[in-house]
């Protein structure tokens, strides 16, 4: 991809401006998406972001058109913590990668998850997930973060 866009940059300055631009715009639908779904619970803001078409790839989640993520919100009070801490993204074209450490009870020690979404035209289209633990006693010290 860097050849790519280094290329894509040489040929056509103009191209590559606005490809770096819709590639912010996907960043920016998805970090709120992960805001008001995920942190806010609020299902309506969340369904906004995403496309028409949804599919889920994570086996664990049915696939039932773009409710399917929202369903899958934890179904309590909101609470003084935050539920999902982004702590990188990474945006691909179309593709939005979060790197995000999830705490769904206060006070443990939640889940590393990698979370990829896929966009069209400017909305949330697909969705895939690695979970991972965050072990009380690791094996390094180097955090998982």
């Amino acid at each position: 991809m860097i050849v790519a866009a280094t290329l894509l940059a040489l040929a056509s300055p103009a191209a590559y401006a606005a490809s770096e631009a819709q590639q912010e715009a996907n960043r920016k639908v998805v970090l709120d998406f992960y805001e008001k779904g995920l942190n806010q619970k609020d299902a309506d803001a969340a369904i906004a972001l995403m496309g028409n078409r949804y599919v889920q790839h994570n086996p664990g989640a049915a696939t039932a058109g773009r409710f399917s993520q929202i369903h899958r919100l934890p179904a309590r009070k909101i609470s003084e913590t935050r539920i999902s801490e982004i702590k990188r993204s990474f945006v691909d074209g179309d593709y939005v990668i979060l790197h995000v450490h999830a705490v769904r009870e206060p006070g443990a020690r939640g889940n590393a998850i990698v979370d990829i979404f896929k966009l069209e035209n400017g909305k949330i289209v697909e969705h895939w997930d690695v979970v991972q633990a965050i072990p009380e006693t690791p094996a390094n010290s180097n955090t998982m973060f």
